[in-house]
């Protein structure tokens, strides 16, 4: 009734409309599983594991999980310098505006609530970066992205919010959704999937 997956970097979820971004998620998926329908996205720089539903009504039972946020996704991250303090709350409404597009931004006016809690699992020497958690309770559009740069470290290797130290530090974003906690569809038991990130 559903799938685990593990997404690669520099893929998309969904195909865009011009076709040299066909390839996509979704677009490997159907052709093994017709039915295949994505719950959630992650950023097409961003690696980890997906949930992805195969027919309508786990599609509408996972989608509600999401929706209630009871659904606990964990992110590893490299980020640029030393965060200061070891654990803490990224409270900022993010919106979106055309004049940035394909960046969103912070904005308390128009913004929809936006709430990240990181915790630090290791600072890094030469140079200087950390690695942390995350545990986004909300899940807008480049939220863990934009959150890092707000409080002054972006993600390595982000193109549209680092700088050129931070997006020379990587190869890749880095940035991985390690785990996903949810209720089964069909059973109700708590499945808690992992993948282990690659860079850490």
């Amino acid at each position: 009734c559903l799938l685990l997956i593990s997404k690669p970097s520099r893929l998309l979820s969904l195909s865009g409309k011009n076709p040299l971004n066909q390839d996509s998620v979704h677009f490997r998926l159907v052709k093994d599983f017709p039915a295949a329908t994505l719950v959630h996205r992650l950023d097409f720089g961003t690696s980890g594991i997906m949930v992805v539903a195969l027919n309508k009504s786990i599609n509408g039972h996972l989608t509600r999980q999401f929706q209630k946020r009871t659904v606990v996704k964990r992110y590893k991250a490299i980020l640029q310098a030393h965060v200061d303090g070891d654990d803490g709350v990224i409270d900022f409404p993010i919106a979106k505006d055309a004049s940035l597009f394909p960046r969103l931004k912070i904005c308390e006016a128009s913004g929809k609530p936006a709430l990240t809690r990181y915790r630090v699992e290791q600072r890094l020497d030469s140079p200087a970066r950390t690695l942390v958690c995350f545990t986004p309770e909300t899940g807008r559009t480049h939220q863990l992205r934009i959150h890092s740069q707000a409080i002054g470290h972006p993600v390595l290797g982000c193109d549209l919010y680092g700088d050129d130290i931070s997006v020379g530090l990587a190869d890749r974003l880095m940035l991985h959704a390690e785990s996903l906690e949810f209720a089964h569809p069909k059973s109700g038991e708590s499945v808690h999937a992992v993948c282990p990130c690659p860079f850490t």
